[in-house]
This record gives structure tokens, C-alpha cells and sequence, in this order.
């Protein structure tokens, strides 16, 4: 039974880099992440390749403003265009959230096709070639990011296997009125024997709350009201928790001198951590691409990574696709989701990418 309770965790990091200081999150700080390393990536490949540097500048604006212009874009025209066409300033707060990543490859395409156009001596697919080893890279960091922000998770798992989301829950008890210093979520060691490898695991919630002028009785009595109702009417709560409706709030006070500690055992919904998923296959993808150019360079036929590139990230992306919960209601009786349905035109065009790459074959090295 203790083997079975280590196959969950239960995930609730602060999104913000620094408590306290939101304005700085996880998400942001990987996808700034992300484009910095990204662009000394290259500034090594020209270096290599016998290409100006400085023009790597040029190349990054091109980039960063297509990834942000185009994942968002994306989002707004293939996942929420009522929404956002009926009141187009919405389009303008990407900070609420709301990115595609099909979106984002279809503009820097188009992008680096600009760029490529205005810039003598470096052909449109040598310079997509070099940009998608570092794009798959990005992708894993900014997968990360939205496990940080626990966002884009999975379907339930249906076992003792997976994460339980609870940063949400935990966020809405902070609103209580009562003065609650901290709260932690986590997996309790104690009740492996409420295991029932059905998706449905125990989890705990420590409450620390300020004295202040509640006696115990009265906090007690505030807290098994609020906490109930945060715990089974919020839709997040109902999404990544199970806290049983009909039953009484398992709830625990003690007085611990200068604070009271509000204990409240729940369960959770074991959901898969699709974005470590991802995150993983973007990041071997990178470095597959990565030792096919550090290889052959510039004798690698022009086309064969970024139809590699778009074979392996939108391949991936479609398995992934199902164990994904959906992103929008009108997904939900769809036999492909959105995510699947642009990922299988981005497949087909890498197939005759590198069919037409490698019946060129590699070049001759230079003299």
C-alpha cells in the first residue's frame, strides 16, 4: 500500500517566482527563459556555419514578436472566436492566458520566411532548419511553465497514478474570511488504507489561521461552512478534487499557542501531468535534431529538420491530445480535438519535407 501511495503527488507551487510579488511567474520567467538560450544557440550555429552573428539580433525580434502574435492569435481563431471577436480588446490581455501553439508555428513560419526574404546569403529553410532545434526547446520550458501555473493538465487517470491539481482550491480558500497565515496541500502518509486505485486519493490541507479575536468554536463553525462550500461548488474544486457532497467536512482544530491549525482531509482526482509529458518529448526532440546538425551542419539537405521537427512535435501532440481534459466546451463531443486536427496537416507537410530532403541526400563536403 505504501508502493501505491508514492504514485501520486499532489502538485500546488505558487505560480509566482516570489511569494508575495505576482507580477513575476514560473511561466513567464521559462518562456523569457527560453528565448535567451535560444538565441546564443543561434549565435553558435552561425558561427559555425560561417555566418554573420550580429544578424542573430534581427532573428530573435522576428521570432519572439511571431511566437507571441501568433500563439495568441491561434487561440482567439481556432479555440475561443466568439468570445474574443465579439470584443477584440480581450485579444490584447495575454496576461488572463490563452496561447496556441499551433498558432505560434504557423506565424514564425511565416515570419522567418519574411526575415529569410530580407536577408541576403541565408536561404527561408537553412534558417528554419537551425530555429526549430531551439524551438523544441523552448517548448519543453514552456510546457514546464504551464505545469508551474497548473494549467493544460490531463484527463483522470482512473488509478492511484498521477498529479492532483490543488494550487486552485488553495488559492479560493485564501479568500475565507478568516486570518489564514498559510495553507498547504499534500499527500498524507497516514491513509494508504483509503487507496482504492479508482483516480480518487486521499489529500490534506493544513490551514494556519491568525487568533485575532475568534474563539475556537466560532472559527470552527466558519470554517466547516466555507471550506465545504469551496471544496464542492467551485468548479475548479469539482474538476481536480472529490470531496463527497453528503458527508460531513472531515475537519480538525488545535490550538497551537500563537495560531490555531486547521486540518481538513479530502480526496483528489489523479490527473495525468500531460505537460511533463510534453515537456520531455519536446526536450528529446531537441536534442535529436540538436546531434543531427552538430553532425552533418551545413551538408544537412535543405528541409530534413523541419520536417523532422514537424513530424515529431504535432506526432507527439496528437498522442498526447488524448490524454488531455479538453480546452473548450465545443471539444467536448468531438472525435479529434482541436489540438488534432491542426496537428495532422503540420505531420503530413513534415512527411514531404524530408521525403524530398532525403532524396537529395546529404551534401558533399566542402574543400
Amino acid at each position: 500500500m505504501i508502493e501505491s501511495l508514492l504514485n501520486y503527488v499532489v502538485w500546488d507551487p505558487n505560480p509566482a517566482v516570489f511569494s508575495g510579488f505576482e507580477r513575476l511567474r514560473w511561466y513567464s520567467l521559462l518562456f523569457a527563459l527560453g528565448f535567451i538560450i535560444s538565441q546564443q544557440f543561434m549565435v553558435y550555429f552561425f558561427k559555425k556555419e560561417g555566418q554573420n552573428e550580429l544578424l542573430v539580433d534581427k532573428l530573435t525580434i522576428y521570432m519572439v514578436l511571431a511566437t507571441i502574435i501568433g500563439a495568441r492569435l491561434g487561440h482567439v481563431l481556432f479555440y475561443e472566436p466568439e468570445k474574443y471577436l465579439s470584443n477584440p480588446i480581450e485579444i490584447l490581455k495575454v496576461w488572463e492566458g490563452g496561447l496556441a501553439s499551433h498558432g505560434a508555428a504557423i506565424a514564425i513560419l511565416f515570419a522567418l520566411w519574411l526575415y529569410a526574404k530580407r536577408t541576403p546569403g541565408q536561404s527561408y529553410l537553412w534558417v528554419v532548419d537551425r530555429i526549430v532545434i531551439v524551438t523544441a526547446m523552448t517548448g519543453a520550458l514552456i510546457r514546464f511553465g504551464n505545469l508551474m501555473n497548473s494549467e493544460i493538465g490531463g484527463k483522470d487517470t482512473g488509478s492511484d497514478y498521477g498529479f492532483v491539481y490543488a494550487w486552485d482550491t488553495k488559492d479560493i480558500m485564501e479568500t475565507m474570511r478568516v486570518p489564514i497565515e498559510s495553507i498547504e496541500a499534500y499527500k498524507p502518509t497516514d491513509r494508504e488504507s483509503e487507496l482504492q486505485n479508482n483516480g480518487i486519493v486521499p489529500v490534506n490541507f493544513d490551514i494556519k489561521i491568525n487568533k485575532g479575536g475568534y474563539s475556537l468554536t466560532d472559527l470552527e463553525s466558519t470554517l466547516r461552512r466555507d471550506i465545504k462550500y469551496v471544496l464542492t461548488q467551485f468548479k475548479s474544486s469539482q474538476e481536480y478534487l472529490a470531496e463527497p457532497e453528503e458527508s460531513p467536512l472531515d475537519l480538525t482544530i488545535s490550538d497551537k499557542g500563537e495560531f490555531y491549525l486547521a486540518t481538513v482531509k479530502t480526496f483528489g482526482r489523479t490527473k495525468h501531468p500531460t505537460q511533463i509529458y510534453e515537456s520531455i518529448s519536446y526536450f528529446i526532440i531537441f536534442l535529436i535534431l540538436l546531434a543531427l546538425w552538430n553532425k552533418y551542419k551545413s551538408r544537412l539537405p535543405d528541409g530534413l529538420l523541419l520536417g523532422l521537427f514537424l513530424i515529431a512535435v504535432f506526432g507527439m501532440r496528437f498522442v498526447w491530445e488524448y490524454f488531455k481534459a479538453v480546452q473548450v466546451d465545443f471539444e467536448e463531443n468531438m472525435a479529434l480535438n482541436m489540438g488534432q486536427i491542426l496537428s495532422i496537416p503540420l505531420v503530413i507537410i513534415g512527411i514531404i519535407l524530408v521525403v524530398r530532403a532525403l532524396s537529395n541526400g546529404i551534401k558533399p563536403e566542402k574543400n
